[in-house]
């Protein structure tokens, strides 16, 4: 029988550290990856949630914008208005971009008989208590 020598013995020494490294490193456990897994799937749900957020605000920006579009045009067609408006309310519904939106105008009377105060609500047909724009104006009668 032979017996090994110091080279041997040396050879031996280095190893055993690769092979405890080897057996240190070959994957992750079940739970490792479980708890990764679980990380994902929170961030992903959070970056789909901000982005419903993102889309459902630049829908009611959009809403809202053309219902201030026609706040605007109610009241420039108020003041363009021969006789001006009687004092009351009044109420229609218009059109902007394809959109439906009802609208309400209140005529009301100002301590100077010159003046009227118009204020005009813009609300959805389906939702005409939450009102997306509201305008207010004055319009002042011209003498003739």
């Amino acid at each position: 029988m032979m017996r090994a020598g110091p080279a041997d013995d040396a050879n031996a020494a280095r190893a055993r550290p690769k092979r405890r490294r080897l057996r240190r490193s070959r994957g992750f456990t079940l739970i490792e990856v479980l708890v990764a897994l679980a990380v994902v799937a929170v961030a992903l749900a959070a970056g789909m949630r901000a982005l419903a957020q993102t889309a459902d605000g630049a829908t009611t920006l959009k809403l809202r914008t053309l219902a201030l579009w026609v706040a605007q045009n109610r009241l420039a067609q108020a003041q363009l208005q021969a006789p001006w408006p009687a004092a009351g309310t009044t109420t229609g519904s218009e059109l902007q971009a394809r959109v439906p939106l009802a609208w309400r105008e209140t005529v009301s009377a100002t301590p100077n008989p010159a003046f009227r105060r118009i204020e005009i609500v813009v609300a959805q047909p389906e939702q005409p208590d939450y009102a997306l724009a509201r305008l207010v104006g004055y319009l002042g009668n011209a003498p003739h």
